[in-house]
């Protein structure tokens, strides 16, 4: 993955005509790192491939999406890419080939521990949502109201009431999400 990474990187400066020197000036990044990013020599941080993106003019996704495949039905776990990173604490995975055209999304989802001090926004939208936790104690917040949800437990709830999610624990939290419709349907 990191050859892939670093690969894209130096695909888009070279096409932006910006040398190594370039892009460390304005990343705040040294020469030395890119260039071992760009061999697939080393790993980096999420918040310095963001300077990277920001600087290239990309969403920081594009780094970590394939080219076009043919359709398949079946998406092998080794497959699974990372399409959404949020405030660094949510990491979203599609978990179907071509989500942009479906009805449905089905995700796995990531949220990685916060304080607990952390003010949660609820937030409402379109259709349902559906969640399923397959390890960790999940915070819903759904219509001001707090619930821990635990492995093997679900939810299902109308988007339009205001909801989000939280781990409080010390340990990572993952579950299944479906949303209808499809957020990201084109």
């Amino acid at each position: 993955m990191n050859k892939d990474i670093g690969k894209k990187v130096k695909e888009l400066r070279t096409q932006k005509k910006m040398t190594l020197k370039d892009l460390s000036e304005r990343t705040t990044l040294s020469t030395g790192l890119l260039s071992q990013l760009e061999r697939g020599l080393t790993n980096i941080a999420t918040d310095s491939l963001q300077k990277i993106a920001q600087v290239l003019g990309v969403d920081l996704t594009y780094f970590f999406t394939s080219p076009t495949k043919k359709e398949s039905y079946v998406l092998r776990s080794y497959e699974k890419e990372v399409f959404q990173v949020v405030n660094s604490r949510f990491i979203h995975y599609h978990l179907t080939n071509g989500a942009p055209d479906k009805t449905l999304l089905p995700r796995l989802v990531e949220l990685l521990p916060i304080n607990s001090e952390e003010d949660i926004s609820q937030y409402a939208h379109e259709g349902e949502e559906f969640i399923y936790v397959l390890e960790g104690i999940l915070t819903l917040f759904i219509n001001n109201e707090q619930i821990e949800v635990f492995p093997g437990d679900s939810a299902h709830y109308n988007s339009s009431t205001v909801h989000n999610w939280a781990n409080y624990t010390s340990k990572m939290v993952r579950m299944l999400v479906v949303s209808s419709p499809n957020p990201f349907k084109m």
